[in-house]
């Protein structure tokens, strides 16, 4: 039961995440989002919450969770800022 609960918890933070720019999006005309973009969102979110999903429950220690959830995490930031704002000028950048 404890698994099920850290499960709903990861995943429910990336339908929030993914969620925000679609609320703002019914606010402002600052954020303008189309469908490729959500999917490309979900894809790199979900994949990430599987990912830590799996380091939660395969990694035995502390530390060594911390330190493999983190990687993930700078992993999804950097592909989420260089597909934004193109941080590294790859030819996969939003600009």
């Amino acid at each position: 039961m404890k698994n099920i609960n850290k499960t709903m918890i990861i995943y429910s933070v990336a339908a929030i995440i993914l969620a925000a720019p679609f609320v703002a999006m019914q606010f402002t005309n600052e954020v303008k989002w189309n469908l490729s973009d959500f999917i490309i969102a979900g894809i790199l979110l979900f994949a990430t919450a599987f990912l830590i999903d799996i380091i939660l429950r395969k990694v035995s220690t502390d530390p060594r969770k911390f330190i493999y959830i983190s990687i993930a995490l700078a992993v999804l930031f950097l592909i989420l800022a260089e597909l934004a704002v193109g941080v590294f000028g790859t030819p996969f950048a939003g600009n």
